[in-house]
């Protein structure tokens, strides 16, 4: 399992990447893609041409951890628009919630913070 906090920063390329890239080939992506530092600490997440699987590419201080799944039957139900940019940054709930086919923006969740009365 994936563990995600909430203080992670998330951010999912739009456009869809040749899966057969590796880890080199995906944090060159971060790069052009993002312009983001795939050694930064964040998590980068990507999908497949058919939409069928996502990979998640995070960087631990002693290396890359690579996550990938792929949906045994059906598509992802959501994933950002090339209107909005080439990349989104989002916070870990919507993550938690891609990786399980969701589609966090009808997801009625609690805010991140509110104060205390």
């Amino acid at each position: 399992m994936l563990s995600i906090s909430p203080q992670t920063s998330i951010y999912i390329a739009v456009k869809h990447v040749d899966f057969r890239l590796g880890i080199d080939g995906l944090a060159q992506r971060c790069r052009s893609l993002l312009a983001q530092d795939p050694m930064s600490g964040c998590m980068f997440v990507f999908r497949n041409r058919k939409s069928t699987a996502i990979k998640v590419l995070s960087y631990d201080g002693q290396g890359f951890i690579l996550y990938h799944k792929r949906w045994s039957s059906g598509r992802l139900t959501w994933w950002p628009t090339a209107a909005e940019s080439s990349g989104l940054k989002v916070p870990a709930r919507e993550l938690q919630i891609l990786l399980y086919n969701g589609h966090p923006k009808r997801a009625e969740m609690a805010k991140d913070w509110r104060s205390v009365a």
